[in-house]
């Protein structure tokens, strides 16, 4: 009973995400939006059934404005996401399985970047190349591979000298044999969970950058650059365009949170029981 009323607010969580993802995927396609359009006639419209989140100063459709900026901040964080994993992998599976020079230089480099304040490196990175979604994505990759490279060379480490590595050694089994039979399977499940935890910090990044205007470009809507555009709009009165895309972003990174803190917990149970 008590597992399946934990389960609950992860099954709704999961829920809610999907629609997310749908509406993200779906509505620009069915309902795509020109943003050189400019209809004054329906400009600053409070939400109603014909526009569910209202229209913005140039009279379009914020419902659509809102899927259109989570499309691209998803598909960034999970970009983002996705590459650190990658790195975090190579860097701490060579780490943790050779050791030596090469896991002294690592730590080093990774606690480096660890203490330098991960906002304020991406922001010089990214305005060097304002407005690159590349640009964005590899800033968030330098600043957010450390923490899953370090999980990935613990658990590593630990299983260094495990009987069944130790067997496959004397076996004659070569070097880089051992690190993908052995130490990767392990770090693809770190890293998963990394993924799924990284998603919500890099949503929320790139729509800090965009939100300061050194992120995307005003003319493509991202979760931030809406935000950005209705801090001139909520003095008017229009509180819709604060409103629905700040409240999609925080519920969006609150449920895949959710989902990531559960399955975290749920793989490092197995090794709190072993000990």
């Amino acid at each position: 009973m008590a597992e399946r009323s934990r389960g609950r607010p992860v099954a709704a969580a999961a829920a809610v995400l999907v629609l997310a993802v749908l509406y993200a995927v779906l509505v620009p396609v069915l309902r795509p939006l020109d943003s050189s359009l400019v209809d004054f006639a329906m400009s600053r419209r409070p939400p109603s059934l014909r526009f569910p989140f209202g229209t913005d100063g140039a009279g379009r459709d914020v419902f659509v404005q809102v899927a259109e900026g989570m499309r691209i901040s998803l598909g960034i964080a999970l970009a983002a996401a996705i590459s650190s994993a990658l790195l975090g992998i190579a860097i701490g599976v060579t780490a943790g399985a050779f050791g030596g020079w090469w896991d002294r230089i690592v730590m080093r480099v990774a606690e480096g970047f660890g203490a330098l304040p991960a906002l304020l490196l991406t922001l010089l990175i990214v305005a060097m190349f304002r407005g690159s979604i590349t640009a964005i994505v590899a800033a968030l990759v330098l600043t957010h591979w450390t923490s899953i490279a370090r999980a990935v060379r613990s658990e590593v480490l630990a299983l260094r000298h495990a009987e069944f590595v130790q067997a496959a050694r004397l076996r004659g089994l070569p070097a880089h044999r051992v690190v993908t039979r052995h130490f990767v399977p392990v770090a693809l499940g770190q890293a998963l969970v990394g993924v799924v935890l990284l998603i919500p910090h890099a949503i929320w990044h790139e729509s800090t950058l965009s939100f300061l205007g050194v992120g995307l470009p005003p003319h493509r809507a991202s979760l931030g650059t809406l935000l950005s555009d209705a801090q001139t709009s909520i003095l008017l009165g229009d509180w819709w365009l604060l409103v629905f895309p700040g409240g999609v972003l925080v519920l969006v990174t609150l449920c895949v949170s959710v989902i990531g803190g559960r399955w975290q917990a749920r793989t490092a149970a197995p090794q709190e029981v072993s000990l």
